[in-house]
């Protein structure tokens, strides 16, 4: 035997060895294999807390949760459940404007749907007092620096609401004679003004407006 074919031989049988060992150590695959799935992950279950009967934020942002006031707007929604505080307090803010304006420019007609009879009455009177004399206002809304919810009632026999509201306002306003000689205020200086309103209606009805019931300071 040449030396060729003993080298041959043992090349061999180096190459027998060497696929044995990978076999046992790959392990044996025949046909089609699909790829490995990977493992199902744990479902994740998220906690929530439910809050139930809650505080109405609604409410207790003007009002002392517990309060006799946060009671009264509280029925208010019962029987209206559309009633919101805060849109009723964005609906106070224009209104007391209007309102004030007309008063200073002697002009109530704009303003007659939002006033209570007896509040009508006494601007009225006031203007007729102011006109006989002669005298004249101009004014111009400058802002309003305090909204505050003071008060609430309801009748729910009547479901009769009452809603009072302390008013800051800045205003200029300038009173003149009868010859047009200014008499009082200034065009330029800011005159603070405070007023306590209160807006009543009867929930549930059909008119959606508020009326001034009675004013103060």
């Amino acid at each position: 035997m040449n030396d060729a074919l003993i080298q041959l031989l043992v090349l061999a049988g180096i190459a027998v060895f060497l696929i044995l060992k990978l076999r046992s150590v790959l392990g044996s695959r025949e046909g089609f294999e699909k790829p490995p799935q990977p493992a199902d992950p744990k479902p994740v279950t998220r906690q929530f807390e439910v809050i139930e009967g809650g505080p109405d934020l609604d409410i207790t942002d003007h009002a002392a949760e517990g309060s006799d006031t946060a009671r009264a707007l509280a029925a208010m929604k019962q029987v209206e459940p559309g009633f919101s505080v805060n849109t009723f307090l964005q609906g106070a803010r224009g209104a007391y404007e209007m309102i004030l304006m007309a008063f200073e420019r002697g002009d109530l007609a704009a303003v007659r749907p939002f006033l209570a009879p007896e509040v009508h009455e006494s601007f009225a009177a006031a203007i007729a007092a102011r006109e006989a004399q002669g005298l004249t206002v101009e004014a111009n809304f400058v802002g309003l620096r305090e909204l505050t919810l003071q008060s609430a009632s309801f009748d729910p026999a009547t479901r009769e609401a009452e809603v009072t509201i302390r008013f800051g306002g800045e205003l200029t306003s300038i009173v003149r004679d009868k010859s047009g000689e200014v008499i009082e205020g200034s065009a330029t200086e800011v005159k603070r003004q405070r007023d306590i309103w209160t807006f009543g209606r009867v929930m549930g009805s059909s008119d959606p407006n508020w009326q001034l019931v009675a004013t103060g300071e």
